[in-house]
């Protein structure tokens, strides 16, 4: 599947990016973590559920668990999942399944955040002749 988004995000200042590590659930929640940490302190919140990473999942094949020592990347995309699912061949309809539960997710919270941080007004940029009649707005 690969990455499916980046997962920098703005700060107030505009200047400053965070990176994290995004965990989708198979109910579609959200959780982003700003540093990376072991699978199993996910795992161990979340019994009879199991991590995959975006980038080894394949339709026909099985989804293979990230182990419990391994850290958890930033910038990687990560399903937390039925442990009833890793006992079946990915296909095609979950596959798609999960990419949009991941898109809906990120986008949702990229909405967010770009709230939180005032992006969506209009900025004026004076300060800079080739910039004074540039926008920056946004809209989904």
């Amino acid at each position: 599947m690969g990455t499916c988004a980046s997962s920098i995000k703005a700060t107030k200042s505009g200047n400053k990016s965070t990176i994290v590590v995004n965990i989708v659930h198979s109910n579609g929640k959200l959780r982003q973590l700003k540093y990376p940490i072991k699978a199993w302190h996910v795992l161990s919140r979340n019994p009879n559920h199991f991590l995959c990473s975006s980038e080894t999942m394949y339709v026909g094949s099985y989804l293979p668990s990230v182990p419990p020592n391994q850290e958890l990347q930033l910038e990687h995309i990560y399903f937390l999942l039925p442990l009833s699912k890793s006992n079946v061949p990915l296909s095609l309809q979950d596959l798609c399944s999960l990419a949009i539960k991941a898109n809906t997710a990120l986008g949702k919270n990229m909405n967010l955040m770009l709230k939180s941080y005032s992006v969506l007004q209009t900025t004026n940029f004076t300060s800079h002749p080739t910039l004074s009649n540039v926008s920056l707005a946004y809209s989904h």
